[in-house]
């Protein structure tokens, strides 16, 4: 067999092997390793093997990622997400859903905060649904926004899945983190205006709560100011240059720790609790990215993100039909694996092909970042979605019938993306010359 059949091959057992439940990190690098030592042989796979692994755990760049994710566990331990839930029921409890547009709102802010979609969705799961249950609202609606509003996290910064992409295709990770700005804040806007809609339509979905006085309401005004003044912090230093993303995540951990003690929102054990968790989820996204590594000297040995590039850029269609064809790859794909895992491994091959057909490579961030967020809440991997399973003890079908409208947000950003693509472009031109 030739390199290109063999890596061909390779990477469908690899899909294969996704199929047996075993660690998606793990079942790249044997695959990566299987393949190279068949080209090669089994004393130069090894080597790889170790010289890819040290490289990338050595790699002082990804110190970036556990940076973001223990500032997103300590918020979430110190209970900041709750005091954001409560301002924006007092504000906005009163009108028809309220309590699911106070959702979309605290989940927005805890994003300036918080890199993980998938933290988010728990910590909203706790905080808000037994509070939506209290006013009567339904299930389907209650989990539903829940599940999408852990989407944000994908795109909002500090997002995990664009310092990922930054790290995989050297695109400026401060420039990803401004471009996910606008898009993040119209699918905000998006799923509060559904919210709203449905509720008018039927009422009985999400009854209003009392009206709160003016006083109750700028009472709660200061817990929501320090995640937006950390936020303020991060993006500024980037922006202007004075600190790169590591410093960043070094910089805005170290503020959220120190304002939880001021404000006497954590004891030690609480502390412990974050960074065994942050420690955890690190640990699970920097073994995918090392075990890329190994399966991407395969694929680039093989040639074959140049062949698969040539290929899809010779397609007889519109460039726009063509970059569809990719994101449905990506949506497919992270529908029966891990939506990261699948990111990691289809970005090296589709990447060059992105490029030659002409488009910017924030602006593809951005939508493969967009398109991983859909994938986070659709059948049958849905990992939102399974996570407000296992806290609220919902079943997956309502959840699933609640999630539904509110993917209407997605899709429609999307194409809003692929119509005015200075929505993810303008900041990072404007901001980062």
């Amino acid at each position: 067999m030739n390199e290109l059949t063999v890596c061909m091959l390779t990477l469908t057992l690899l899909l294969g092997l996704f199929l047996t439940g075993i660690e998606l990190g793990f079942a790249m690098a044997i695959m990566g390793v299987i393949g190279f030592a068949y080209l090669n042989s089994f004393g130069a796979a090894v080597d790889m093997l170790a010289n890819d692994f040290f490289d990338a755990l050595s790699s002082y760049g990804l110190t970036v990622i556990p940076l973001f994710v223990l500032m997103g566990q300590i918020a979430f331990n110190a209970g900041v997400a709750k005091r954001l839930y409560d301002c924006a029921h007092k504000f906005m409890g009163h009108i028809p859903g309220g309590l699911a547009i106070a959702t979309v709102a605290g989940a927005t802010i805890f994003k300036a905060i918080c890199g993980s979609a998938a933290a988010t969705a728990a910590t909203f799961a706790g905080v808000a649904v037994p509070e939506m249950d209290r006013y009567g609202y339904s299930k389907k609606l209650s989990t539903g926004i829940v599940a999408v509003a852990g989407t944000l996290g994908v795109l909002l910064p500090p997002s995990v899945t664009l310092i990922i992409f930054g790290i995989v295709t050297q695109v400026s990770i401060g420039k990803l983190f401004m471009a996910g700005i606008f898009p993040g804040l119209i699918i905000a806007l998006f799923f509060g205006g559904i919210s709203y809609g449905w509720c008018k339509i039927d009422p009985t979905l999400g009854p209003p709560s009392e009206k709160s006085t003016w006083k109750a309401r700028f009472l709660t005004l200061p817990g929501t100011m320090w995640p937006i003044i950390v936020f303020l912090l991060i993006m500024g230093g980037l922006m202007k240059g004075l600190f790169t993303p590591t410093e960043a995540g070094s910089i805005g951990t170290f503020a959220v720790l120190l304002l939880c003690v001021i404000r006497r929102d954590m004891n030690f054990k609480g502390y412990v609790k974050s960074v065994r968790e942050s420690m955890r989820t690190a640990c699970m996204v920097m073994l995918l990215i090392a075990s890329s590594s190994v399966l991407g000297h395969l694929i680039t040995v093989t040639d074959l993100p140049q062949i698969a590039s040539e290929w899809i850029v010779a397609l007889p269609m519109h460039r726009a039909l063509i970059m569809t064809l990719i994101l449905f790859i990506y949506l497919v794909g992270g529908s029966f694996i891990d939506d990261l895992a699948f990111m990691i491994l289809a970005t090296p091959i589709c990447f060059p092909a992105i490029m030659k057909l002409g488009y910017d490579p924030i602006w593809a961030g951005i939508m493969i970042a967009l398109t991983v967020a859909i994938g986070s809440v659709i059948p049958p991997v849905a990992m939102c979605v399974f996570i407000v399973r296992n806290i609220t003890k919902v079943p997956l079908g309502v959840i699933y019938a609640g999630c539904y409208p509110f993917l209407i947000s997605l899709f429609l950003c999307v194409a809003l993306l692929f119509i005015f693509p200075s929505l993810a472009l303008y900041l990072p031109s404007v901001l980062m010359k």
